[in-house]
Formats: structure tokens, sequence, C-alpha cells
């Protein structure tokens, strides 16, 4: 069984890969770091991380070759698992608007749009811990977690879903924010599971478990 974690030049690729390795030891997963369109289509797992604009992280998606037809075919098509991390998971919307207006992947409807919490107090990036609220306690990705758990945030947008079922979790930043999204074969975190510890691990594992 494999993992694939899609190389598009995010910065998070190492730390990602480095934690879901740690995570698969006990599931008999082998982890892959790749840029081939062959090996995403095959890969039984794929993991889109990411780091910094979402505009810049599409134009690196975008150019690597047949990624995104590797992808599609593998979560679309296959019905295969599939986790965003991040700007990852974001790039799973219908559009961003960090730095103008940008089209994203369009898997999940929704918009990606700039943090405004209604505290004046409260900085932007969001940066640190923060609380989940399981909005849906029930799927098998937050399996032996409950609200209160704790996730490690850093964003300045966030993603507002046009369909409010298919926000899985979210947190409070002056305000509901999505902190996991998904629906079908498909997950996102806005969090870092990579630096979020025993939490972070355990939605790792829970990933590698699932059977959508």
């Amino acid at each position: 069984m494999t993992v694939a974690i899609v190389d598009y030049g995010a910065g998070n690729l190492k730390s990602a890969a480095k934690a879901l390795a740690h995570a698969a030891t006990a599931h008999g997963e082998e982890v892959i770091v790749t840029a081939d369109a062959d090996a995403i289509a095959r890969a039984d797992r794929i993991v889109l991380p990411g780091v910094g604009a979402f505009a810049e992280c599409k134009r690196g998606l975008e150019a690597v070759p047949g990624g995104i037809a590797a992808m599609r075919e593998a979560v679309l098509e296959k019905g295969r698992p599939f986790l965003g991390i991040c700007v990852g998971m974001q790039l799973m919307a219908t559009v961003g608007v960090e730095y103008g207006e940008h089209p994203g992947l369009d898997w999940i409807k929704g918009r990606v749009v700039r943090l405004m919490p209604n505290d004046p107090g409260l900085k932007i990036p969001q940066m640190g811990w923060n609380d989940l609220r399981l909005k849906k306690p029930e799927h098998p990705i937050f399996a032996g977690l409950e609200t209160g758990a704790h996730g490690y945030f850093v964003h300045s947008y966030h993603f507002i879903a046009d369909n409010p079922d298919e926000v899985l979790a979210d947190v409070d930043y002056g305000g509901p924010v999505a902190a996991a999204i998904g629906r079908d074969n498909m997950v996102g975190l806005q969090f870092h599971p990579e630096k979020s510890q025993a939490v972070g691990l355990a939605l790792l594992a829970n990933f590698l478990r699932w059977k959508p």
C-alpha cells in the first residue's frame, strides 16, 4: 500500500512526509514524495500539503506534468482516500481570492477568503494552537478524538464551504473558521497535523486506516 505525497514545491513536504512515515509504521504503508503522475495515479492514498499563497501553490501544482489529471483520476474516478493539508485543503475549493481571484480544483464547492475576526485583538495570520470543535465527530478521521483536541494553525485565509454539512470541524477565531472539510473520500485540514503532536499523529493514523 502506497501513500503519495504530491511534490509541487510546497514548503511543508519534509515535515508532512516525516509525520506520515511515523504514523505509517504501524499500518504497513509506504510513504513516497513524488511529482510523477504515474506514481500519483497508482497510489492507494493521496496527500496534498501546502504552505504559502493560494495562487503560488496552484501554479506549482499546475507545473507538475499530468499531476492534476493523475490526482483527479485517483481521487474522483477511483475513489482513493485524499488528504489536503493547509493550502492543500484550500486548493480543494472552487476559488481562492488571495492576491486576486484564482480557480481551485473545485472538488468541494466554496471560496477561500481572508480571515476577518470580529475581535480586533486577534492577529492575522492565526498562528498557534486552537481547540477543534468536531461538527461531525462520527467521521473516521476523528476516531479517538473529541471536541477540545488541539490543532496547530498558521494561516491568513480560510475556507467557506457552500454546503455547511461539508465542514467536519471548526474553531473559534473571532467567529467560526473551518478547521476540517470533507465529503466522500476526501478530507482537508486547515491546521498542520505534522505540527499538532499526538492529535496530529492520531489524525494521520486515522487517515491511513480510513476505508471510505
